[in-house]
């Protein structure tokens, strides 16, 4: 693919901004595709940007310049790249729960003038997203100080089937080897948890400066009204949050290995006779473990964002000593678990049940501050469209930390029987973890009876759409299977409307279990199948299998997680089936977890706004910005990141689009019925065309006198119910795809252009500075 200068036809015409050019800017959805499919030509050039994301047009028209012509010229923003690539990206999936806690910070309800609610609701999802940290570090913690180097490594039959341990295991020919110590041990094992922390900070360093670091359009920021946060001129620019958080986490995760390896030796030397010394150094470590633990937390809970301006600032101090400190830490805590203690041997489990226990606690606490806190905002301005009442992003926070838990557990759980498969040798993983695996089970059976319900309700509202289709073709003779299929695509849109009932059940049945795990855990001290023992024969098998499947799938999950992912990355049709969950989950700042999956729109939603700025000042012209599925989404976004002179100058066009339907019902305080009314007013006209067969995308729902109508639809899909004329052939049912082929399309298209006022003057030059700058 050849590269074409952007600007190029403008140079080549001569043709002045009275032209009058017109332009029609492409911003595909989810899945991706090629510039060739959305151009319609297999002969297109780049004009701008790079293999990441770029923008193209076709060969003639890249030639042929900017003058007026019988139709607009079209331009495609590629950004697929942004959001595929490599197959080891499926490896973020792991990481999944930093992502959904960082969906819930931005699901807060809509409240203006509620400025101390807002804090507080950000304050708490980002003590919710520290505690998963904490989480997965000390599962991991727990898999290897406690499973390998303490349990299995201590005792000899157990170090004896796994030869790698040898070296680690005391024996009678050698008991005194200098690893086969306890604290030694320990600290060999500890680089584990540390390396993936160090792994963590490192994939969250790289990303940030290929996504957080690209500086968006400067304008001067607007006064806040009713309208979304979007407008912000620092929104997509979160480098300096980022940064922070990332310094944060780091510290409290290597804080965490290194707590879980002074513990036992700090309670070896509290012990009566022990040595003085190491006893003064350990209370001295866990007060310096415990200060800087605090200060990493102080900068947690820190004001998070400033989106009024664009913040540059860095941090580098803070940024550079809180990990540094905290490594400093964990290496000193090292030595001193290593020292040498006569008589310390390695028996039972570490201490985990009382941390996983208070970790989990403080989890639930969390979310039921997040709960009572949403509910306030969302009473100070109720809108019935909002997703579960405004309990949305508390009940996504609760999923995350479920999420984390299961997955936890039952790595803990598997390790443990893989270890000692009779469970004859070795203690297993602490009691709590045993019980949150065996939750599985359960949620899954909640689950299927949910699939169920929801199976019915489609059965249903097929039924009642194959009359509504017979009504709408009258005097067409009737095919009974062409009828049943689009009922039946129909009926299927409808289930994301479901979505609440479902994230609803889910979140509640976790509450309750959760609660039933944490209380029979600390009640019983024993696993689900020794609580059970003495209860109802139907009890007891119960508790068997969830026990025994609880492990099995989180196994079998992590392997379906990583395959899934690593075929979504490469097939398009499976990308498709994953991608909007996906999209929308990376779509949003890392503004609560910075170990999540990057953030996108931080680098597409400036590429947008540059290229919109740039052309309109340049030309004069009118443009039609075009967006399908989520690319209406960062349509929006990118016009609400324009400077208001240029907003007034475009038209937006959305088609299959999620902007109310999925984002405005849970993402109410960007884009609730408010938020869109004013980027409709800003904006010089706007058409949305939406399908009843389309899952995803819906009609906008302005409020009532919000101007002129925007949605046109539902279009008709297929296009012909029978053979036609038009369609010798049976039209394909399109669904989510293929607006371009309906004929209202170029409709509604035209339409907007000849709303643009055709008179609008031409701007002044940039300075010649400035415009390099934007080329």
């Amino acid at each position: 693919m050849d590269r074409a200068q952007e600007g190029s036809g403008e140079r080549r015409t001569g043709q002045g901004p009275a032209a009058q050019a017109e332009l029609e800017l492409l911003v595909h959805g989810v899945g991706g595709t090629t510039p060739g499919k959305m151009l319609g030509d297999p002969r297109t050039v780049r004009v701008s940007g790079d293999d990441t994301a770029a923008v193209f047009r076709r060969a003639e028209d890249a030639e042929a310049g900017e003058g007026r012509r019988e139709r607009p010229v079209q331009e495609a923003y590629v950004w697929c790249n942004l959001t595929s690539g490599d197959s080891s990206r499926a490896l973020w999936l792991l990481l999944l729960p930093f992502m959904v806690v960082n969906l819930a910070h931005w699901m807060r309800p809509a409240a203006a003038g509620r400025q101390r609610a807002v804090r507080l609701y950000g304050l708490l999802v980002r003590l919710a997203a520290l505690t998963l940290t904490v989480l997965l570090v000390a599962a991991a913690c727990e898999v290897a100080l406690d499973l390998v180097a303490w349990q299995c490594a201590g005792v000899p039959g157990c170090a004896r089937r796994h030869s790698w341990l040898a070296f680690l295991a005391p024996s009678p020919a050698a008991p005194g080897g200098w690893w086969s110590r306890p604290g030694r041990r320990l600290a060999l094992a500890a680089t584990a948890p540390a390396t993936l922390t160090l792994l963590l900070w490192y994939l969250s360093r790289r990303t940030w400066s290929a996504y957080e670091s690209h500086r968006p359009m400067t304008h001067d920021p607007e006064p806040d009204t009713d309208g979304s946060a979007l407008t912000r001129p620092g929104f997509w620019y979160g480098r300096r949050l980022v940064a922070r958080l990332r310094a944060a986490h780091t510290a409290v995760a290597l804080l965490t290995v290194a707590a879980a390896l002074a513990a036992p030796a700090v309670r070896f030397d509290l012990r009566p006779g022990g040595p003085a010394a190491l006893d003064v150094l350990g209370g001295l470590l866990s007060a310096a473990l415990l200060a800087w633990t605090a200060t990493a937390v102080g900068v947690v809970c820190r004001r998070g964002r400033t989106e009024h301006r664009l913040d540059q600032r860095v941090d580098r101090r803070l940024v550079r000593l809180l990990p540094l400190g905290a490594l400093a830490l964990l290496l000193l805590t090292a030595v001193y678990a290593g020292w040498d203690r006569p008589g310390w041997r390695s028996a039972g489990r570490l201490p985990g049940d009382p941390a996983f226990g208070a970790l989990m606690l403080a989890q639930g606490l969390l979310a039921v501050a997040l709960a009572v806190v949403a509910r306030t905002l969302y009473r100070s301005g109720p809108d019935p469209r909002t997703g579960m009442r405004g309990l949305g992003g508390p009940a996504v926070a609760l999923l995350a930390c479920a999420l984390g838990g299961v997955m936890s557990g039952g790595v803990a759980q598997r390790v443990a029987d893989w270890l000692d498969g009779t469970r004859a040798l070795l203690p297993g993983p602490p009691v709590l973890l045993t019980w949150q695996a065996s939750t599985i089970p359960p949620v899954l059976a909640v689950l299927l009876l949910l699939a169920a319900r929801l199976a019915a309700g489609a059965a249903r509202t097929a039924r009642a759409e194959r009359r509504r289709i017979r009504r709408e073709h009258p005097g067409e003779p009737e095919d009974p299977g062409r009828t049943r299929a689009i009922a039946h695509a129909r009926a299927m849109a409808t289930v994301t409307d479901r979505a609440p009932l479902v994230v609803g059940v889910l979140a509640g049945t976790t509450l309750l279990l959760g609660g039933a795990a944490l209380v029979g855990a600390l009640a019983t001290g024993q696993t689900p199948d020794g609580a059970a023992r003495r209860t109802y024969d139907a009890v007891r098998a119960a508790a068997g299998i969830s026990q025994a499947l609880g492990s099995w799938l989180v196994g079998l999950g992590f392997i379906l997680i990583v395959t899934w992912g690593r075929r979504a990355y490469k097939d398009a049709s499976a990308r498709r089936t994953i991608g909007i969950l996906w999209d929308v989950g990376t779509f949003w700042p890392r503004a609560a977890h910075p170990f999540g999956p990057p953030c996108y729109a931080e680098r597409a939603v400036p590429d947008l706004t540059w290229r919109i700025a740039t052309w309109t000042r340049r030309t004069g012209g009118r443009l039609v910005l075009s967006g399908h599925s989520q690319g209406s989404v960062l349509a929006a976004a990118a016009a609400w990141q324009l400077p208001p002179s240029v907003r007034g100058r475009i038209a937006l066009l959305t088609y299959g689009s999620p902007l109310e339907r999925l984002y405005g019902r849970w993402f109410p305080a960007h884009f609730g019925p408010p938020a869109l009314a004013a980027l409709h007013r800003d904006v010089a006209c706007w058409g949305n065309l939406w399908r009843a067969t389309d899952p995803i995308g819906g009609p906008v729902r302005l409020p009532d006198g919000a101007g002129p109508g925007v949605d046109h639809g539902p279009l008709r899909d297929p296009l012909a119910y029978g053979r036609t004329p038009e369609h010798p052939l049976p039209a394909p049912i399109l669904g989510h795809s293929d607006y371009q082929a309906d004929p209202a399309f170029a409709r509604v298209r035209a339409r907007l252009l000849n709303r643009l006022r055709p008179d609008l003057p031409a701007p002044r030059p940039e300075p010649t500075e400035r415009r390099a700058d934007a080329g």
